[in-house]
């Protein structure tokens, strides 16, 4: 099969680029370049530079999307909307949804200088010490998202503010009959209905990320007596929403386990074993965001089965011809084992 590979940017789109961002307020002081920072699992997020300022520009991949996923413009309206609060996001600057510019809709925002630790050997450079600040940093990060008033924000009309998990379940089992491969649909299947049968109240309304872990952070880590690392911005804000909290914690605690490596194809920071597991995560939050967890073992049975449709869906991509790299190869190999982490959380329930 042939590969398709990540797409560039040529002169006429940054030209193009240029004229969006000139219209919005934001003009640049000469040609633009750019480079490629992420892209291919999802969406392709490239630096673009004028020489003297720099900014960061989404695009959804250009094959293989799956509906509803990959909306940059949507992401930005949501920076846009957290840029004022307590939350650490980047500045937005605009958002083009007309495909005929460069040929996919794009969303730029300021460039935030910080550190990406994203491997596990990049992750374990920093002092042991700071592990425990950092977890905090994190922790509390995601516990200020939650204490947002999301309409005081502007965020009231995201989404609808209840019936997130029956939301979330309808759209992750639709999401799993696109993407799943033969030989695993009726285990999903058979997670879907037990879930189903499970479906929680909802006791509280938040804007939730939907995919908070380090690696959806930028980080600025002193390097001084005392230096506690700080979160300079959240990143990767395609999943967000309107939805329950507890829900948003199980999904950051679901990516500890070992097999998340398989789908970004490499031992990823977020699974280290320096970092403490799902039950003091879950704890940490607890502590800090001042509430009790509800209805667990739901929540974490349904991250498990989220991040098995995400893996689903780059062993998708990689059979259509629309993605090659670290993680393609692989991803597919982590479905069955996310699947069966789901069933063993609801059993513990």
């Amino acid at each position: 099969m042939t590969r398709t590979a990540v797409p560039t940017l040529g002169g006429a789109d940054l030209a193009a680029v240029a004229r969006v961002m000139a219209e919005a307020g934001e003009p640049v002081a000469g040609e633009l370049e750019c480079s490629l920072i992420a892209g291919g699992r999802s969406n392709l997020t490239y630096r673009l530079g004028d020489g003297r300022r720099r900014w960061v520009l989404r695009t959804p991949p250009r094959a293989g999307r799956t509906p509803s996923a990959h909306d940059v413009v949507r992401e930005l309206r949501i920076i846009a909307a957290l840029h004022p609060t307590p939350v650490p996001v980047a500045r937005p600057v605009a958002a083009c949804e007309d495909e005929a510019v460069i040929g996919v809709p794009f969303a730029i925002c300021e460039f935030v200088d910080g550190t990406t630790v994203q491997t596990r050997e990049a992750f374990e450079r920093l002092a042991p010490e700071s592990v425990g600040d950092l977890t905090t940093t994190l922790v509390g990060t995601l516990a200020a998202l939650h204490r947002v008033d999301h309409v005081q924000a502007g965020l009231g009309g995201l989404a609808r503010a209840d019936g997130y998990a029956a939301r979330q379940l309808k759209r992750w089992s639709g999401q799993w009959e696109l993407v799943a491969r033969e030989g695993l649909g009726a285990l999903g299947g058979e997670l879907v209905e037990a879930l189903a049968a499970r479906l929680p109240d909802q006791r509280r309304t938040a804007v939730v990320h939907g995919d908070f872990r380090i690696d959806n952070t930028l980080l600025q880590i002193s390097g001084g007596p005392g230096g506690a690392p700080r979160v300079a911005a959240v990143v990767d804000w395609e999943l967000a929403t309107l939805g329950d909290p507890d829900a948003d914690v199980a999904m950051m605690c679901a990516y500890r386990h070992a097999a998340f490596d398989l789908i970004v194809g490499e031992e990823s920071a977020w699974t280290s074993p320096l970092l403490p597991g799902v039950a003091e995560l879950a704890a940490t939050y607890e502590e800090l965001a001042g509430v009790t967890l509800a209805h667990w073992e739901f929540h974490l049975a349904l991250a498990y089965f989220k991040i098995g449709v995400i893996a689903a869906g780059i062993d998708h991509r990689r059979r259509s011809g629309a993605g090659a790299g670290p993680g393609f190869d692989t991803a597919g190999e982590a479905v069955r084992t996310y699947l069966d982490l789901g069933r063993q959380a609801l059993r513990s329930g």
